[in-house]
């Protein structure tokens, strides 16, 4: 297995598209499974279709079930920063994804994004991972 962690900075939104890194990272290397990981307690991953406003909708979607209010138990970082730790138990912190001659096999309007709701920090790691197969 060959491996190797990437810096993506997530800046103000609450989804980026990182299918760029991971689609790079197989280019060329033949077929197996990309796994795609954020090794962060506030952040994970989606397949979404992107571009066609499904980012803010997600964004709307976790602002419903996870409100930033003051009412979560975790307390430390901004006020409402509970709900960060609470996000990876809805929306994954790791991806595994096939990967055919080098390509991964999305469908056509799939892409992967980190959903970080995390306002106090904005400079994340992606760890993509690539096995033979």
């Amino acid at each position: 297995m060959d491996s190797d962690i990437f810096d993506v900075h997530t800046g103000t939104e609450m989804v980026t598209d990182v299918t760029s890194v991971a689609s790079r990272y197989c280019r060329g290397r033949g077929d197996g499974l990309c796994h795609l990981f954020v090794p962060h307690a506030t952040a994970g991953l989606a397949l979404i279709e992107t571009g066609a406003l499904s980012e803010p909708d997600l964004a709307d979607a976790v602002e419903r079930l996870l409100p930033r209010e003051d009412i979560y138990r975790h307390r430390h970082g901004s006020p409402g920063h509970g709900r960060d730790h609470v996000l990876p138990a809805f929306i994954s912190s790791s991806l595994t994804l096939p990967v055919i001659d080098g390509d991964l096999a999305l469908g056509t309007w799939q892409s992967v994004v980190i959903v970080d709701s995390n306002v106090d920090n904005k400079d994340r790691h992606l760890r993509v991972s690539f096995l033979s197969g």
